[in-house]
């Protein structure tokens, strides 16, 4: 790759990914990388008919096009596993799964590169505070895999940020007057919290350690609110929750998985198929068992979840029904979401999320009625039963809503500019 002067931050998300670039007057702008669109899903698709690559909306299109291959999205969230260093099949060979991230990020390198004629030697990518909870080696190998594939995809000088110290950096350029905010992240995979003191003569310091007052964060986002859905509301009319003719229930594993993102995938393999066929006797419903079975077979589960998250999206958005359409299951097969239902299923994730923004209030000794306010970040922070919650938490403080999908990819910009002046 060239290289070029400036800085660059990636923000390399579980469900969307962004780039931003400082400018030379000093503010960061998001790059292009879709035609006009700034974010660019986290999907990569290998297509087994003419052995190419393919990533983003195109990713996604082949697939529920029904082109031969394998789709993977959720990669984030595979770092601190032990899978990293595994091999996956990918239509004509296979990759670890590493090198599948590295791919990805050389893809953004690449789509950066077009918009700016060069790369930065240096880049910043997004970390959430916690790749794993309460598990600090991993949380380490999950950074240090990171740091791999993007010096494999070409990177020369990789530098990290956690992604809403990165958000309150992009805010903090927009403030009129100092305050103490509560920056909310979530996104696709984390949710994260940072208590920070932000103000419009405190851009340029050098140093801004003492003003992070406390972290948290916790490995909940919007990927395991699609999949509390989907198993609530998809599911049982596959067979989860279902007893058979000796009153036992079908094994959930495979439900469990089907309605995982990063999961979906491992249950194509000839051996799972083997393993689903042999439920048959557990089902009194054969309809549900022969559903099931045309799932897996016209490996529908991505679809399937994709259809979750869009009902989830409607359903917020107007707070009326949304409809998933399962059509491709079973001719007429749909399932309804209300906003009720909704809020129901939701209630105990979402208030693991605040609990979580409670602790980082607590740690930075701050109470709520002190904050001037709360600043939200991350496409899954645009849920209104998740809004609704946070006002109850913290009565009278404005929630700002920020750029969800841009924020913390220009706070990263910033972070990169400032520590390659340093």
């Amino acid at each position: 790759m060239s290289r070029a002067p400036g800085a660059l931050g990636i923000d390399f998300g579980t469900s969307n990914s962004a780039v931003a670039a400082v400018r030379p007057d000093g503010t960061a702008r998001l790059l292009p990388l879709e035609g006009d669109a700034t974010a660019l899903p986290t999907a990569v698709f290998f297509n087994a008919e003419d052995k190419t690559v393919h990533f983003g909306r195109e990713a996604m299109g082949l697939y529920l096009a029904g082109v031969d291959g394998r789709l993977m999205r959720s990669l984030k969230s595979l770092l601190g596993s032990s899978l990293m260093q595994e091999h996956t099949a990918i239509g004509w060979g296979e990759m670890r799964f590493t090198d599948i991230i590295a791919r990805f990020l050389a893809e953004l390198g690449e789509r950066a590169r077009r918009q700016l004629g060069a790369l930065p030697a240096r880049v910043t990518v997004g970390r959430p505070v916690h790749f794993v909870d309460d598990a600090p080696e991993r949380d380490r190998q999950a950074q240090e895999a990171l740091q791999q594939a993007a010096l494999a995809a070409g990177f020369q000088e990789v530098g990290f940020e956690m992604e809403p110290i990165a958000a309150a950096l992009d805010y903090e350029r927009r403030m009129a007057a100092e305050a103490v905010v509560l920056i909310v992240d979530v996104g696709g995979g984390t949710s994260d919290f940072t208590v920070v003191r932000l103000g419009p003569d405190r851009i340029r310091r050098a140093d801004r350690a003492d003003d992070i007052l406390a972290t948290s964060g916790v490995h909940l986002g919007g990927t395991d609110f699609d999949r509390r859905l989907n198993l609530a509301r998809v599911m049982p009319l596959l067979g989860f929750g279902h007893r058979g003719p000796q009153g036992r229930e079908v094994p959930s594993r495979v439900f469990m998985d089907l309605a995982t993102w990063h999961l979906i995938n491992f249950l194509h393999a000839p051996r799972t198929l083997a393993q689903v066929r042999a439920l048959r006797a557990n089902y009194g419903d054969l309809r549900l068992y022969e559903r099931l079975l045309a799932v897996l077979q016209r490996r529908l589960g991505h679809r399937i979840a994709g259809e979750v998250e869009q009902a989830k999206i409607d359903c917020s958005n107007t707070g009326g029904t949304a409809l998933i359409d399962l059509a491709a299951v079973e001719p007429g097969l749909q399932a309804e979401l209300t906003g009720g239902d909704m809020a129901l299923q939701l209630q105990p994730l979402l208030g693991q999320v605040v609990d979580c923004a409670h602790e980082c209030l607590r740690r930075a000794g701050v109470p709520g009625e002190r904050l001037g306010a709360v600043y939200l970040t991350g496409g899954s922070s645009a849920l209104k039963t998740f809004q609704n919650s946070l006002r109850q938490a913290f009565p009278g403080v404005p929630l700002v809503e920020g750029d969800l999908f841009g924020g913390v990819a220009s706070g990263l910009a910033y972070a990169s500019g400032r520590a390659r002046s340093s």
